[in-house]
């Protein structure tokens, strides 16, 4: 391993990974892009699927309901894409001004707005999906099974996890 510059402080935590706060915001930088590239596929199948749904014959069937809400799934699905990407776009701007670890804590709390948004979009997709092909009740019936699934697995879970952890480092 190459070592530090002497402005580049010597680690300064204590866990087990030997590296500068430097080669950190590097290692989590690598981190959030990865997070991002899996995020951003998503978003993009599900914007092609929300975009070809205008040009198929059966979209003249829609009411006008089921039009705002698929209006409102498209600008969701832009507004995710466009929080995704800010982090890369902030990467760019900076690039070379030793500001990595000011990017990397902007792409986390990027990467968990858009998180928020991705979330409400596979809902709505789903819902609208649901509403379009079997009715209302339906609709309602999806939109809460999966609004209560992403709940449990995207935020209980990892908080139970992350208390486990705590509690376990603490002991």
């Amino acid at each position: 391993m190459a070592r530090p510059r002497d402005s580049d402080p010597q680690d300064d935590r204590d866990d087990g990974r030997d590296e500068t706060p430097t080669e950190r915001a590097d290692r989590n930088w690598n981190e959030v892009l990865q997070e991002l590239r899996v995020l951003q596929t998503g978003t993009q199948i599900l914007t092609g699927f929300l975009l070809a749904l205008a040009f198929q014959p059966a979209f003249a069937d829609l009411s006008d309901g089921q039009r705002t809400v698929y209006l409102t799934l498209v600008v969701t699905s832009a507004l995710s894409a466009i929080i995704a990407l800010a982090p890369v776009a902030l990467h760019r701007f900076l690039f070379q001004q030793r500001a990595k670890a000011a990017v990397v804590a902007y792409g986390h709390s990027a990467l968990i707005t858009a998180l928020f948004t991705v979330s409400v979009l596979v809902v709505g997709v789903v819902a609208f999906v649901f509403d379009v092909v079997v009715g209302d009740a339906a609709a309602w019936w999806a939109l809460g099974s999966l609004s209560a699934l992403i709940v449990v697995l995207w935020l209980v879970v990892p908080a139970t996890m992350r208390a486990r952890v705590s509690a376990r480092e603490a002991a």
